[in-house]
């Protein structure tokens, strides 16, 4: 076995040409093997192996969350080794210099990946210590589509865990969540999913299944709770080894994962790169990757809405629903602040191109009511994930749900957008400054968006052209909830707001 993970790293650090080596001395062949016994939990490095050949060092350092990465930029120089390392994140440069100074049998290191400080002793260690240290690498199957399911024939709503509470969770929060949602009559308008993000996940047993951690003592009656309230319960994992949060992931278990889901009673799957960005770095190994588990979803029986979280990459909305996936992320983490969301919502939603029935483009979460936002800054963001047909899935506390929050996601006219049959996502008509206008196709008329992304009030013209219906009409203000005069075309846009109308021919009623 330590040969072959030798030949491994070989391979792996051959197609790294920047390595090069600054010592003379010792032979082809040479090996070193340094083990590392008390890493951090991110990034679990368990050790750092060197090969000489034709005078030049190779090297990997193998992480329990990136498995074996080969060192870059790789220079030994007598007793000093510097190197850096590459996780697989396209929007991330390689780290800043590692450093690695030896004494004898003992050996320091020192570095930065991500946010951690890598401050470490090392030992010199061997090759029977190095094989049981190896990472087990496995690879996804070739790529074949996955079916469709037919399912989230307009865009999901419901609740999900992460933008309030992170991975503080529990079975007790999730059930009051979703008790908050029935009360609060969340559920009766369509917030139907009850999802438990990152968190969740406790250890493997002998036999590989994943179980809850402590937190969650029985995650099928958890579900069976939710399915009681007329709600669906949905989870979270990811390709790699470890999720975003360090909990564990599906790599090497991506079938048995998918079985338990189903067993327990899951109807949502968020499955998110995490970790798996360092061993799936291009569209071929990413679709393969999420490809198995759309299979393995398939195979189960049970209807499971498969929503991909790999951020955008290799524009995703292309090949989404050939791997199974519902909804596919178009960008990175929201973040409860207005320039996060909007950079969300109005720059990297996703190509419109790419959303129809049953396929949809997800800028994330929603973080009306979490308090980072003022009031005419979450309208905006609610009427522009509606205007997307973007996946309503709200992030705050329902428990502590207040009248204005409850207001915004509760307009039943603005969710009516989001939820149209005709599944037409809204686009941007044109943007001069602060000012943009987007509108979106209805099966009833259509529904524009006059948005300020300006800190002052603005006053804004439309065009005859902007309406998109002939006459007669009938305009509502979907915020203030008073029916427009045909002929009006003057708005005044508060900073950050929007003026949301819903336009229709004859005299259709306004849902």
């Amino acid at each position: 076995m330590f040969f072959r993970i030798v030949i491994l790293l070989m391979v792996m650090a051959l197609s790294c040409p920047s390595v090069s080596s600054a010592e003379p001395a010792s032979g082809d062949g040479e090996q070193q093997i340094w083990l590392i016994d008390d890493s951090p939990s991110f990034p679990g490095l368990r050790m750092i192996m060197l090969h000489k050949k034709e005078g030049r060092y190779e090297g990997s350092v193998t992480s329990d969350w990136y498995g074996v990465l080969p060192l870059l930029d790789l220079h030994v120089n007598g007793q000093d080794i510097t190197f850096r390392l590459d996780n697989g994140n396209k929007a991330v440069s390689p780290t800043p210099v590692w450093h690695v100074n030896i004494h004898g049998t003992r050996a320091h290191i020192h570095g930065k990946i991500w946010y951690q400080n890598i401050d470490l002793d090392m030992r010199r260690g061997t090759g029977a210590e190095a094989s049981l240290r190896h990472f087990p690498l496995v690879s996804s199957p070739a790529f074949t589509p996955v079916p469709s399911a037919g399912l989230a024939r307009t865009p999901p709503m419901g609740w999900s865990s992460w933008n309030r509470f992170g991975d503080k969770i529990d079975d007790a929060t999730i059930r009051q969540q979703a008790d908050a949602l029935v009360s609060s009559g969340l559920r009766d308008l369509g917030y139907i999913y009850v999802n438990i993000d990152d968190g969740w996940q406790g250890n493997r047993d002998a036999s590989g299944i994943i179980h809850p951690n402590a937190r969650f003592p029985d995650m099928k009656l958890l579900a069976d709770y939710v399915h009681s309230k007329g709600l669906k319960l949905g989870l979270y994992s990811s390709p790699g080894p470890k999720t975003c949060a360090g909990y564990a992931g599906s790599y090497g278990h991506v079938e048995q994962d998918a079985k338990t889901y189903a067993d327990w009673g899951v109807d949502y799957l968020k499955y998110d790169l995490c970790s798996g960005e360092a061993f799936y770095r291009d569209m071929d190994s990413i679709r393969r990757a999420y490809a198995q588990m759309g299979h393995a979803l398939r195979a189960t029986g049970r209807p499971i809405v498969y929503s991909l979280c790999e951020y955008g990459r290799e524009h995703v909305g292309q090949w989404g629903t050939s791997v199974g996936g519902q909804l596919w992320r178009t960008t990175g983490d929201i973040e409860d602040r207005y320039q996060s969301m909007a950079v969300n919502g109005f720059d990297k939603n996703g190509d419109p191109a790419d959303v129809k029935a049953g396929s949809w483009n997800d800028p994330d979460m929603l973080e009306v009511g979490n308090g980072g936002m003022t009031d005419a800054e979450y309208r905006t963001h609610f009427s522009l994930w509606a205007l997307s047909a973007a996946p309503l899935l709200t992030g705050n506390d329902i428990t502590k749900l207040t009248e204005e929050t409850k207001n915004i996601l509760g307009n039943e006219n603005v969710i009516s957008i989001d939820q149209d049959i005709l599944a037409a996502p809204g686009q941007r008509l044109r943007r001069r400054g602060d000012i943009e206008i987007w509108r979106k196709t209805l099966a009833d008329g259509v529904a524009l968006g006059v948005f300020n992304r300006g800190h002052m009030m603005r006053e804004v013209d439309l065009k005859d052209a902007d309406y998109g219906v002939g006459h007669p009409r009938i305009i509502t203000d979907l915020w203030s909830h008073q029916t427009i005069a045909p002929e009006k075309r003057h708005f005044r846009v508060e900073g950050h707001g929007v003026v949301l109308l819903k336009i229709v021919s004859d005299h259709a009623n306004v849902r």
